[in-house]
């Protein structure tokens, strides 16, 4: 791997949320503001990145939250729920819940880098399957998804308030997972 395309994924921990915070609302803010309506925005910034569910997330084990970072620089998350309630299948299975890059970065292969990353470590937990949901209009990101092997299981719908009503359609996108092989980070 060249130097300049060097990546890190870095397990945050209790001691790294005010830092997980800025990361998270920066990102997503700076990816997703045209998505909402009136203060809408604001409010889910606060609801998703708060200080107490951040707390509460990184104290239960079943969630992980993960820094991408490029020369030790913090340029996205990624946030993994272990023990996801969708039943898709009678597999193991974990939930990639958000993963977001600030858009500068964006293009250069570190989240298909950092995805992969992901991929492995959750791989070896022992899970068999992988789940996302992505809004259906966003062509890019299902490509980029089909492209590590995801594949379309099923229409879904976001249910928040304030969002655009016409952003509200999801795919839900599953990775099976090979227990024999890994995926390669290179490209």
């Amino acid at each position: 791997m060249r130097n300049e395309d060097y990546m890190e994924l870095k397990k945050v921990n209790q001691s790294d949320i005010f830092e997980l915070q800025e990361v998270c609302k920066n990102s997503y803010s700076q990816i997703f503001a045209d998505h909402w309506t009136e203060n809408g925005l604001e409010l889910y910034l606060e609801q998703e990145f708060g200080e107490r569910r951040l707390k509460a997330e990184l104290n239960n084990t079943n969630y992980e939250y993960f820094f991408i970072c490029k020369h030790s620089k913090n340029i996205g998350f990624a946030k993994v729920n272990n023990k996801s309630s969708l039943k898709l299948s009678e597999l193991a299975n974990s939930e990639l819940e958000k993963i977001y890059i600030l858009p500068k970065y964006s293009g250069m292969g570190i989240g298909k880098i950092a995805l992969t990353e992901i991929i492995n470590r959750i791989q070896k937990k022992g899970k068999r399957l992988i789940f996302l949901c992505v809004i259906d209009s966003n062509k890019n990101a299902i490509a980029f998804y089909e492209k590590l092997g995801f594949e379309f299981h099923s229409k879904t719908r976001l249910e928040i308030p304030l969002f655009k009503e016409e952003l509200k359609g999801m795919e839900r996108m599953c990775l099976t997972l090979n227990q024999e092989k890994q995926l390669k980070t290179s490209s």
